[in-house]
Order: structure tokens, then C-alpha cells, then sequence
């Protein structure tokens, strides 16, 4: 029986900010594969790599494992392997290299490799898979398997042949997910994830997709992988998942890690049902629209089914930097989704981006006025950050120099000319940061004077969080707008 040793490149001690914050969640795209080869009769293990500490580590379970094919096979479900971080890749070149010292056939899987295959290929890959690779990786572990020369009808593949790098016609993506396996769970250590999760947080969530790709058009944002079809997973098949992890590693949270979660008509409400059905209670968050969220009673539908979180791309308070963005939300939309989310008490998030072509400091200010009126839950902020294949790069790609990736998920550099410098940038993210927690902790304290029966000792620290953040404020603020002068 052939076996094979799955790994990814995430290092979670490679990104000082995520590390911190220790909420990871397992490599659910690698444990798809690693499920489908296992299905199909091969002896599959898996090296995870969001606890280890160096890509070295992997040099005595391939002495252990001695496998006949590594496949370094990236999650395409979490986002931080979508930026493409450099300490990543240079992770994966180093497994790849280790791999082929010991005589495996190296196989590469990634939103970086499929940018960027001809690298990986120079770099120790025998072969990069192209977009999403299930499948494409059991036709071509079948092929090489059996001594087949000829590999190029085999649809999503790169590889070298004589000196020459071979692209064959990319595959087009799977539409019945449901005919999948589940992740196999029983390849990472569980309990690991259950620690940190509860040691961070003071309770354990888990991952699930119930849908691949997404099919807006937003042009800063890649897609590598799933493409601009959306097809999605069953409500049964989904809910068939959930019993099972719930059974046997006894989750209390899910983050649905769907780009658009819920998209397909009907199928929140369908969700909802068999939830209430099975009374299977648990919380968990997603990432939506603020359109989608005003349609069908979807809002009302995540509340029946327990969800707690829901994440928007709200990006900018600039309805011309949204429309430059070509996010086809209105301003409207995002104030009404978050009342009526706020309404069924499901906290609304916003992913907030600053640094958009053409935004100047009038649009800034909107987007800091629209998160201080609305006050979402909580806010993530970042800066534009140039992907292959998005119209935004190749509209600012004669900007790009050698950087062209953020070593981590910290480094907020602006990679591109645009109206401030990268320092203003930066900047501004703390000061963005500081104003919203402010501006939380003052709404706090008007809440507990009208209503001081009310008054948790989490709402009292808050509170007091004001003797830190006044000041805080106002110096990054002082920072900003010297930086501004620069």
C-alpha cells in the first residue's frame, strides 16, 4: 500500500500576532484530502504544523514514516494562508527540500503555489496542484502510482518536463461537496486545540465549511482555490457533521468558515429547522454580507440556529471607496444589517480596510465615524493588500517591488504608493484600534447609568479601561497627524 504524509505551511509560532491571541483552528482543506485518500485505499498520516516550532521537525517523522508521497497541502479555508505570508512559504520550500532528500514524490497544494507554481517547482515540488486539488491529487497519485509517463490529461496540474514547466487545463470545481468525506479529525491532535482554545478563551471552537467559493466580485479579493462559483453542502449533510464532532470531541462553538455563509436561497431557514429538530444547541460565528442579511428573514434564521457572531465586510464609511472596491454593498445596508443583527442579539463585526486607491481623509474619517456610530462587536482593520489575479494588482503591480507578501499577519505595510506612506498606515491601525475600544467603554458607562441594576464586572473593567485609552487616544492621534505631514 502507498502511503502518504500530509503537512501544511502554517506555523502558528511563525505569526506573532495570531500566537497571542491562541485561537487556532486545524487545517481543515489538508484534512479533506488526507480524508478523500484514505477513502480511496491509501495509507495516509498527517505532520501538522500549527504547534511545531520549526520546519525541522519534520525531518524525524519522515524518518519514521518513510512515505512514498509528500504532500504539502495548505488549508484553503483560512484567510492567512491566503495573503501568502513569506515565512510560510519559506517554511514550505524547507519541507518540500527535506521531502525530496528522502526521496518522496513532493506534492504541493496552496493559493501561494497556484500564483506561483513555477517557484515551487524550482524549489523541490515534483508537482503543484491548481485550484482545488482533491481531486486532482488522486488522479495524479493514481498515475504515478502505476508508472503513467504521460500526465498531462490530468486537468489542474503544473510540473517539469525536460527543463520545461507544463501547465495543463485548469479543473473546473466540485459541485456535490456532499459527496466528500468529513475532515479527518482523528489526524490532529484534538485535545492540543482544546487546551489553547481554553487556556485563550475559556471555552473550544472548532472549524467547519459548508461551501466553496463565493461568487461576488469585491476586485481586491482572490480566490485562488474555490473560484467565483459558490456550491454548497446540504443542511443535512452539514448537520450530519455537527452531531458527530459534537459527540465525539465536544465542541462548544463553530466558526463556519465559508466566505458567504448561507448563500443559496432557503437554506438558513432549512438549517434553522433541522437545528431546532435535532436540538442540537451550540453558538458559533460566521462571515456574511450586509444584503444578504436583509433578505429571506436570514437574520432571524441564525438566531434560531444559535449563532452568536457574524461577520461583515464592511471595509470602508466611503460609499466611493466601496464602490471603487466594487463591494456592490451600500452604507444603508451595513447601518441596517447591524441594527437588525443587533436586534435578535447576534453581535455584528466588521472587517474594516483602509488604504484603498483614492482614499483620502475625508474617506477616512467617514469609515471612523461609521465605526463609532455603529459600534459593532468588534472590528478587524487592515490595509489593502495586493493579491494575483484581482484587478487590484494589476492596478497597482508597477507599485510593487521585491515586497510583494507580509512576513506575517502583523506587518500592515502598505506595499504600494498611495496617498500617505506605509508609516501612516500603521498608524492609523492603532489609532483606529484605540478609538473604537474607547468609544466602546464610554457607551458602557452610559448604559450602566441609565441602567445600573444592569452593571457586570466585565461592563466595570471596561469602564475603567477609560483611564488607559483617553490618553492613549490622544497621543496616537498627535502620531497620526504627524505622520500625515510626512
Amino acid at each position: 500500500m502507498s502511503s502518504i504524509l500530509f503537512t501544511h505551511s502554517y506555523f502558528l509560532r511563525f505569526d506573532p500576532k495570531q500566537w497571542e491571541l491562541g485561537q487556532p483552528y486545524a487545517p481543515l482543506g489538508t484534512m479533506y484530502a488526507a480524508a478523500l485518500m484514505r477513502e480511496k485505499g491509501y495509507e495516509v498520516s498527517l505532520f501538522d504544523t500549527m504547534f511545531a516550532h520549526r520546519p525541522e521537525e519534520l525531518k524525524p517523522v519522515l524518518d519514521e514514516k518513510k512515505p512514498q508521497f509528500f504532500v504539502i497541502y495548505d488549508d484553503g479555508f483560512n484567510y492567512l494562508t491566503k495573503m501568502c505570508l513569506t515565512n510560510m512559504r519559506e517554511a514550505a520550500f524547507s519541507m518540500a527540500k527535506m521531502a525530496k532528500k528522502q526521496g518522496c514524490t513532493v506534492i504541493v497544494s496552496s493559493s501561494d503555489s497556484t500564483d506561483r507554481y513555477k517557484q515551487y517547482l524550482d524549489e523541490g515540488a515534483d508537482f503543484v496542484l491548481l485550484g482545488e486539488a482533491e481531486h486532482t491529487l488522486l488522479e495524479l497519485v493514481n498515475a504515478v502510482k502505476g508508472g503513467q509517463n504521460d500526465l498531462t490529461s490530468i486537468q489542474g496540474l503544473a510540473f517539469k518536463s525536460n527543463d520545461a514547466v507544463i501547465k495543463t487545463v485548469r479543473r473546473s470545481v466540485l459541485k456535490d461537496l456532499d459527496s466528500l468525506p468529513f475532515p479527518a479529525w482523528d489526524l490532529v491532535d484534538v485535545q492540543a486545540y482544546q487546551k489553547i482554545w481554553q487556556k485563550s478563551s475559556g471555552y473550544f471552537s472548532m472549524n467547519m465549511g459548508t461551501t466553496r467559493g463565493c461568487p461576488f466580485k469585491c476586485n481586491w479579493c482572490a480566490k485562488p482555490i474555490y473560484g467565483n462559483r459558490y456550491n454548497s453542502r446540504s443542511p443535512h449533510n452539514v448537520l450530519a457533521e455537527l452531531k458527530m464532532l459534537k459527540e465525539k470531541y465536544h465542541f462548544d462553538h463553530i466558526w463556519f468558515c465559508d466566505d458567504i455563509f448561507g448563500l443559496k436561497p432557503g437554506w438558513v431557514a432549512e438549517f434553522a429547522d433541522l437545528v431546532e429538530k435535532e436540538q442540537l444547541s451550540f453558538r458559533f460565528k460566521i462571515q456574511s454580507r450586509a444584503d444578504l442579511l436583509l433578505q429571506e428573514n436570514n437574520t432571524v434564521s441564525l438566531a434560531r440556529a444559535g449563532c452568536e457572531n457574524v461577520w461583515i465586510g464592511a471595509e470602508s464609511g466611503s460609499q466611493k471607496i466601496l464602490d471603487a472596491m466594487d463591494k456592490g454593498i451600500t452604507l444603508a445596508q451595513i447601518r441596517e444589517a447591524t441594527r437588525l443583527l443587533k436586534e435578535h442579539n447576534i453581535k455584528p463585526s466588521f472587517f474594516i480596510q483602509f488604504g484603498y486607491l483614492g482614499e483620502t481623509k475625508d474617506d477616512i474619517r467617514m469609515t471612523i465615524k461609521m465605526i463609532n456610530d455603529l459600534l459593532p462587536y468588534s472590528i478587524g482593520v487592515s490595509v489593502s493588500y495586493p493579491l494575483p489575479g484581482t484587478v487590484f494588482y494589476e492596478k497597482v503591480k508597477a507599485d510593487l517591488h521585491e515586497k510583494t507578501n507580509w512576513t506575517d499577519s502583523d506587518e500592515l505595510k502598505l506595499m504600494f504608493r498611495n496617498t500617505y506612506q506605509p508609516a501612516f498606515y500603521k498608524q492609523l491601525h492603532r489609532y483606529v484600534q484605540g478609538n473604537y475600544r474607547k468609544n466602546l467603554a464610554i457607551h458602557t458607562a452610559k448604559k450602566a447609568i441609565s441602567r445600573p441594576g444592569t452593571l457586570s464586572k466585565a461592563a466595570v473593567k471596561k469602564i475603567l479601561s477609560l483611564v488607559y485609552y483617553i490618553p492613549a487616544v490622544l497621543f496616537a492621534k498627535y502620531k497620526l497627524d504627524m505622520l500625515e505631514k510626512v
